[in-house]
């Protein structure tokens, strides 16, 4: 079992080191637990979720109710594992704000430690928006 949760801070210092991160992808409660038990780094409940588990052609279809579903699972199974919850397609490519709001309900209603979206350049203004967002807030 994980003696402590890494922390952004810790993992990149690991990087800085060379050292390798464990990974692994999980969306339900056994699994995380688990993974915890067997002392893994970071656990994606990723977007695979719409194929693993929910048997859609791809992973469009899957909401944010169900990943939060999924990352609240595995964040009570895995207390001291750093936990990213992967965004949604669309819940960050309409606009900043919707974003925003999305990844605080990741952080608020499952507890993750980071959210991941893609897109790269495409996305990059989200992303720099969202570290701003715990310097301004006063409750963060």
């Amino acid at each position: 079992m994980a003696e402590k949760k890494l922390s952004v801070i810790d993992l990149q210092e690991m990087k800085g080191k060379g050292e390798r991160v464990a990974w692994v992808t999980a969306y339900d409660f056994i699994t995380a637990q688990l993974a915890e038990r067997a002392g893994i780094d970071m656990i994606l409940v990723g977007d695979s979720l719409g194929m693993c588990i929910y048997g859609y052609d791809g992973t469009i279809p899957v909401t944010m109710d169900q990943y939060i579903y999924h990352c609240e699972a595995v964040r009570r199974a895995a207390r001291n594992t750093f936990v990213i919850g992967d965004m949604p397609f669309g819940s960050y490519q309409i606009s900043t704000g919707e974003a925003i709001a999305n990844a605080v309900r990741f952080h608020k209603e499952a507890n993750v430690d980071a959210v991941k979206l893609e897109g790269g350049r495409r996305v990059a203004d989200v992303v720099r928006t969202c570290f701003e967002i715990p310097s301004q807030a006063t409750n963060w």
